[in-house]
């Protein structure tokens, strides 16, 4: 692709439109960039773009920044659904994304993992994996470091890992990964997407420009994933399957067994994977179909379990107070994982939940809220919503700030119990991101564990 000259226009100035920007810059083309926000909320990059032989527009998309693009290229967190986007591909002006534009520079196999929850750990497990079979790797994507950083920086690697979410596969036109992974879909974003079908049309795009020549890895135990993946050209590995295929993970509650014709069949043992719950063991057993098939041993699949950490953020152990365990899953913006984490406990649970509604509803946490959670203490705008679902099933409380989620938690907890931060909503009515919202959580435990000395 063939870029001096050209004038692209950048939506998003964040850590990727920034990495775009440069990117562009030093491939000779002419280049403008455009945020919705104004420069003190944009913060360090704006200054730095400043300084650049760059066009820039803070605090709103005006329409004449791109009637004279040849491109427009979207970091990750822009709506490709914009009017000012929608009337310039009208126009005839190629809207693509940054996973899109940077991919046509990369050359080695791409492993990209996508999926409703998980896709952050079964991403850097993959990898790990990869990197225990002595092969070099490049990490990034939706997961820390944009794809286009791999292309700027020239250096060659034999695989490139990548985490990507639903709204990178919607700018999507060429993009190809020769390992596609799926590993659930439920309802998520629906603040963004017109219903769940969207949503699942989206996550379905991973597979669209396969050949017989790649992989697709899905979760065979969820339907929806399945019929997303039923055109895909890719030869298919299954996990989560009740059939030992010729390549497939079978999960039981003491192992997974792992089939592929890359290697000899193998065993990994539960207890050998380092993080709880049964959604883990399915994150596993998709990691290492993907790493096989992306040219990983048996020897370091089974290495690299060892010493593995889990996410921050992601049913993070914060503190145990009066045996009491303090878990920070802010990372749980939907109720699927929500879900999943409540599951993952092994007793009693006090749940701390809310934030801003993504309109995916609360219906699913009724009876894993019943069965294992002693009270739920609400916060944040969706804080109505979730009364309104539970107050059959459970004890409920009120919180105005974290500190005060986390006091009332300690008064309910007992000895043996679980207080969980969970919220199955996103963080941005009270916080910048999810980790803001995680680091507050952890404060207010160490606050607790210092006055409990």
């Amino acid at each position: 692709m063939e870029l001096k000259g050209m004038h692209i226009v950048v939506f998003g100035l964040g850590r990727t439109g920034e990495s775009l920007v440069r990117f562009l810059l030093d491939r000779g083309a002419r280049v403008s960039v455009t945020d919705s926000r104004p420069a003190r909320m944009v913060g360090q990059p704006a200054g730095r773009i400043a300084r650049l032989p760059v066009s820039m527009q803070l605090g709103g998309h005006d329409e004449k920044i791109v009637e004279s693009a040849d491109w427009i290229v979207l970091s990750p967190g822009v709506p490709h659904t914009l009017g000012v986007l929608e009337r310039a591909e009208r126009a005839g002006i190629p809207v693509i994304g940054e996973i899109e534009l940077a991919s046509h520079f990369v050359d080695e196999p791409i492993v990209a993992i996508t999926g409703t929850n998980g896709k952050s750990t079964v991403t850097r497990l993959a990898g790990r994996m990869l990197e225990y079979s002595g092969m070099s790797i490049f990490l990034g994507g939706n997961l820390g470091r944009p794809l286009i950083d791999y292309v700027s920086e020239a250096k060659p690697v034999e695989v490139v890992v990548i985490e990507v979410s639903s709204f990178q596969l919607d700018t999507i036109v060429h993009f190809r990964p020769a390992v596609g992974v799926l590993l659930n879909i439920s309802p998520d974003h629906l603040d963004r997407y017109p219903d769940f079908g969207a949503y699942a049309a989206s996550k379905a795009r991973l597979f669209e420009n396969q050949l017989a020549s790649d992989t697709a890895v899905v979760n065979a135990g969820d339907e929806i994933v399945m019929r997303a993946a039923e055109n895909a050209k890719s030869r298919m590995c299954t996990f989560n399957d009740a059939d030992f295929r010729p390549c497939s993970a079978l999960i039981s509650d003491t192992e997974i067994r792992i089939n592929s014709p890359n290697t000899d069949p193998f065993v990994i043992s539960a207890s050998r994977v380092p993080l709880a719950g049964r959604h883990n063991l399915e994150n596993t057993a998709a990691a290492a179909l993907a790493a096989l098939a992306a040219g990983a041993s048996r020897e370091g699949i089974l290495a690299s379990l060892d010493g593995f950490v889990p996410d921050p953020h992601r049913l993070e152990r914060v503190a145990t107070i009066k045996d009491v365990a303090y878990y920070d899953d802010s990372k749980a913006t939907n109720v699927d994982a929500v879900v999943r984490a409540i599951e993952s406990m092994s007793g009693p649970v006090i749940l701390i939940a809310g934030g801003r509604d993504k309109f995916g509803g609360y219906e699913a946490l009724r009876k894993p809220v019943e069965r294992h959670v002693k009270a739920v203490i609400v916060m944040g705008e969706a804080a109505d919503a979730i009364l309104g679902t539970l107050c059959d099933v459970v004890e409920l409380r009120h919180a105005d700030t974290m500190a005060e989620a986390v006091e009332e938690a300690s008064r309910i907890a007992a000895p043996g119990d679980a207080v969980l931060l969970s919220p199955a909503c996103s963080s941005f009515d009270m916080y910048e991101n999810y980790e803001a919202r995680g680091d507050d959580f952890a404060r207010a435990v160490r606050s607790l564990d210092a006055m409990a000395v």
